[in-house]
């Protein structure tokens, strides 16, 4: 049972969405200057709040701001509700003529597979407004505001109505430039070229090594990237080697901006998942989208319950 449940009177939206505000930043004071506030307020607020829930929500050190369990719980459960109320309310402040669907997804996956061909589902639906969540590189739960997730999981999501789409295969590649030493110096290019580490899957290139057949490389340098789009921008200008997600970079392969380097792929434990909520795998438009996925993405799996 929640705090919220425990109360026999909830706390105040405002106040509810001020923490959801200040639990994003980690910060009151950036918190103040998106909500037109002062910090001081936004304190005062929060205070307020944990005074009411009898539960301290923030964990304040001098120069920085942790949620507590208690307050990263809060702010999963909440902050869903608060923008499903917001669209019913501008739904409905629209008179009803235009209906919206909310999508979570990888980050990348939305930048290089979903948005390059989102204008044709538009096209077929111009009174549906779509709302794309990819805050989160790799979201692994079908959020309660949400109406279509892609998760990227090692196994099938439990629980809520899901197809598999296609597993996540990696690719070695470089810039073209790099081609030649490539062919000059074969799997002991790493000593030259410079190896480009993504760091969520920073033992990506020892599995890749075994399935191709050679030693796990011995680079002369290493370069640790946060983000899959900043590895995948640093390969193109030629700052080194890099695994990339072969299906979202196929684009780049067609028009020479990287060049693949081995032939063998790493064809990895993860896959990617269209999810629903049964109750809402139904719903015309939830149901619309759905289906456009799974004819892009290649799908021939029935949506069934996971």
């Amino acid at each position: 049972m929640t705090a919220l449940m425990r109360l026999s009177r909830p706390p105040p939206t405002r106040s509810l969405r001020v923490f959801c505000v200040a639990a994003r930043h980690r910060s009151f004071k950036f918190a103040a200057d998106e909500l037109y506030l002062t910090p001081s307020a936004v304190s005062h607020q929060m205070k307020e709040l944990e005074e009411t829930l009898g539960l301290r929500l923030f964990e304040r050190r001098p120069r920085s701001l942790e949620l507590t369990r208690a307050g990263a719980t809060l702010l999963e459960e909440v902050e869903p509700l608060l923008e499903a109320l917001d669209r019913s309310v501008a739904q409905i402040a629209r008179g009803g003529g235009r209906r919206s669907v909310r999508m979570m997804l990888p980050q990348f996956f939305a930048s290089e597979l979903l948005i390059p061909r989102l204008d044709a589902f538009c096209a077929r639906h111009p009174q549906l407004d779509i709302h794309i969540d990819s805050h989160d590189p790799r979201p692994e739960i079908h959020s309660a505001g949400v109406d279509v997730s892609v998760l990227l999981l090692d196994a099938e999501p439990q629980g809520v109505q899901c197809v598999r789409l296609f597993p996540l295969s990696l690719t070695a590649v470089c810039a073209p430039r790099h081609l030649p030493a490539v062919a000059r110096l074969g799997s002991t290019v790493f000593r030259e070229l410079t190896l480009l580490v993504h760091k969520p899957s920073a033992s990506a290139w020892s599995a890749w090594a075994q399935e191709v057949g050679i030693e796990a490389p011995e680079p002369s340098r290493v370069l640790e990237l946060d983000s899959m789009h900043a590895v995948v921008r640093a390969a193109e200008h030629g700052i080194g080697v890099a695994l990339v997600p072969t299906a979202h970079c196929a684009d780049r392969f067609r028009s020479g901006a990287l060049a693949r380097i081995f032939a063998v792929e790493l064809t990895t434990a993860d896959a990617y998942y269209l999810v629903s909520r049964a109750k809402d795998g139904d719903k015309p438009d939830v149901r619309a989208l759905a289906d456009w996925m799974l004819e892009e993405f290649g799908a021939s799996t029935q949506v069934s319950p996971c």
